[in-house]
């Protein structure tokens, strides 16, 4: 018997045979385990890859730290601008299933390739990860959001759930990848990395061989009996797929080259390729709002697009978490039990606290009325951030005279960076698949992730103002320094430590306070993007 009658249309009723878990479709959680594996191997992998920039593959270069930035925001802004090519090859061409199981094997291969200790290995398998990332990430969330109908009351909450698979994954990885890292060598926490997105590949095909997730995934029909050269349409998917890999990789390693410098004199070549598609994604929803979609259509993709820059900005500070915050608690803050790769554990160890009584609290505030609507929960997410980032900056008061601050207030920071994320990825998540027609749901989710390729750009160039105190200038650079107590009198004399610590926390003051007025201008709007969404919450 099938156990879920879902389409793709997630629109539909679901069958009334529907097999479930714990009040929700059991495919959520098979996507659970997978999304929890893949986020392993990627969370795994992030906790040691600037460390090991800067302490091995790096250590010998004088700005070894300016490149390791450069490096991370470079990977961080391609495996995310891959996401909406591969959501649009899904939809089209070669079906959500399909792609996840490409993706999951590009992705094993990188982790595994990663394992070797080579210069030239090591930007390969960066390429593997890229390519693999877009064809898993913005599919497997597609899939999540078509076991539920339109106006199911579970989606929120069976989002949250999905959400928690990927912070438990995201929990462990530092701590099992981090130990074997620092431990026995950094190779070898790139290759447990693998091991987990083996496993997460095993769990999904699993569920695909068991019809677990019903009728949704599949090839399209128009695609699936057609053929190129005697071959369906996933073998030259599949051979192109492995032959983009060496250009991301030589995108990663020279990330500052200048093309086309006549016309854009000081843009670099991954910045051109994000803008240009950029432009090409925004010519795409214009002709598709003009000629395909209904009014109300238009309106609801219009308040993705809105949201989707909102998550921009929470992003482009939150990915410090990955780069400076990694620095910053190895070179200022005093640990206990973990190593600074670890520490990258303390958010999804946050979210595995408090993403079950966030589900509950969602559904038991739709039952009184009182739920806010999502516009609202940004904002309101968006100012969490930022005083979590506040909490970080005033750990500058209780320095001691090297520098070293306590960890609590890494702890409690992370802790406000974490419930801001709940109030806004997991819902975001939920809302691109409720608001974006059906068939276009796979593309709008890998422009949700074409959000993370932008923020981490940016999050590259904030985390390189913590280097040295060059931050925002003007009336945020003071008021962040009035906050911190880190002026240019008070660092008079002081201890090297001691200028790191007022270089980190003068910048996360500055985050913080332009994350307050973010989140203001978003509580503004919210009225009207409420209004748009046409009785979506």
């Amino acid at each position: 018997m099938k156990e879920s009658g879902h389409k793709l249309d997630h629109e539909l009723t679901p069958d009334e045979g529907e097999v479930q878990m714990f009040g929700h479709p059991k495919g959520l959680f098979y996507l659970f385990f997978a999304e929890l594996w893949e986020r392993f191997s990627f969370y795994g992998m992030r906790a040691l890859l600037v460390l090991y920039l800067i302490n091995d593959l790096f250590q010998n270069l004088a700005d070894g730290t300016e490149v390791a930035y450069e490096i991370y925001a470079a990977y961080g802004s391609l495996v995310y601008f891959t996401p909406a090519l591969g959501g649009m090859i899904a939809d089209r061409l070669i079906g959500h299933k399909n792609s996840i199981v490409l993706g999951a094997i590009l992705m094993t291969l990188g982790h595994f390739v990663m394992a070797f200790e080579n210069e030239y290995i090591f930007y390969i398998a960066l390429g593997l990860l890229i390519m693999g990332n877009g064809f898993f990430k913005p599919n497997i969330s597609t899939m999540v959001g078509g076991l539920y109908k339109k106006g199911d009351v579970r989606r929120d909450a069976g989002f949250t759930i999905f959400y928690l698979g990927i912070n438990v994954g995201a929990f462990i990885a530092p701590l099992i990848c981090g130990w074997l890292g620092t431990s026995y060598g950094w190779h070898y926490g790139f290759g447990a990395a693998g091991i987990g997105m083996l496993a997460g590949l095993a769990v999904f095909w699993y569920g695909a061989g068991n019809n677990i997730y019903g009728d949704q995934g599949h090839q399209p029909k128009e695609w699936k009996d057609k053929t190129i050269a005697g071959m369906n349409i996933r073998v030259p998917v599949w051979i192109l797929s492995f032959a983009a890999v060496p250009v991301f990789a030589y995108l990663v390693q020279n990330n500052s080259t200048k093309i086309l410098a006549d016309v854009f004199e000081d843009m670099g070549m991954l910045q051109f390729l994000l803008f240009t598609l950029l432009l090409l994604v925004i010519l795409y929803i214009i002709f598709i709002s003009i000629f395909k979609l209904s009014r109300q259509e238009v309106s609801r993709l219009v308040v993705v697009c809105v949201l989707t820059l909102f998550i921009t900005v929470f992003w482009s500070f939150f990915e410090q978490s990955g780069s400076a915050l990694t620095n910053f608690a190895e070179q200022n803050v005093n640990l206990v039990g973990l190593n600074a790769s670890q520490t990258n554990s303390i958010n999804p160890f946050w979210i595995m606290i408090l993403a079950i009584p966030f589900s509950l609290m969602w559904k038991a505030l739709d039952k009184i009325g009182l739920n806010p609507n999502t516009p609202v929960k940004f904002a309101l997410g968006i100012a969490q951030l930022g005083v979590g980032f506040l909490v970080f900056s005033l750990a500058a008061g209780s320095a001691d005279a090297n520098g070293m601050v306590p960890m609590m207030f890494l702890i409690i920071g992370y802790l406000l960076l974490t419930t801001g994320e709940l109030f806004v990825s997991p819902i975001g998540l939920s809302k691109v698949t409720e608001l974006s027609p059906a068939w276009l749901t796979a593309f709008m989710m890998g422009v949700w992730f074409l959000s993370s390729s932008f923020a981490h750009f940016i999050a590259g160039i904030i985390s390189k103002m913590t280097i040295s105190d060059n931050g925002a200038d003007g009336w945020i650079q003071t008021t962040a320094k009035g906050i911190t107590g880190m002026n240019d009198s008070a660092l008079e004399g002081a201890s090297e430590g001691m200028i790191n610590l007022a270089n980190y926390t003068n910048v996360f003051a500055q985050i913080g306070i332009l994350s307050l007025i973010i989140a203001a201008m978003a509580l503004a709007v919210s009225p009207l993007l409420k209004k748009m969404m046409y009785g979506v919450k």
